[in-house]
């Protein structure tokens, strides 16, 4: 029997406050908890899904995606989020402060990077 579980996953950003709100309104989560450089996420309850915090990094260095060039500050994980309409919620994110990847490697997904550039992918399950 395995007595740890996973909870969480914790973005570095420049501003945890901005990251948490630009994901709180793209996945309709709420605030859980914040303090001045920490705040935690999640989904309304019973609704299932992921929490999500966020942490003020002083020396935050935006990722590059995909790695250009050795001694780029490479990704180090990115979110899948599963959408009903991958056009509109592409739309949506864009709206809200995301930008779309120069490189798309799949036609049925899209790459997007958060305001802090963390790359993140709106699927639709098929």
């Amino acid at each position: 029997m395995v007595a740890a579980r996973l909870s969480t996953v914790v973005l570095d950003a420049h501003d945890a406050h901005e990251l948490a709100g630009f994901y709180r309104r793209l996945l309709g989560y709420e605030v859980r908890a914040e303090e001045p450089d920490w705040v935690l996420i999640g989904p309304p309850p019973g609704t299932g899904g992921l929490a999500l915090a966020f942490e003020t990094e002083r020396e935050y260095v935006r990722p590059v995606w995909p790695t250009r060039a050795p001694g780029d500050q490479q990704m180090m994980l990115h979110l899948d989020v599963e959408v009903d309409d991958l056009a509109a919620e592409t739309a949506r994110a864009l709206a809200l402060g995301a930008t779309l990847a120069e490189y798309q490697p799949q036609d049925d997904v899209r790459v997007l990077l958060d305001p802090c550039g963390h790359p993140f992918c709106l699927w639709v399950q098929s």
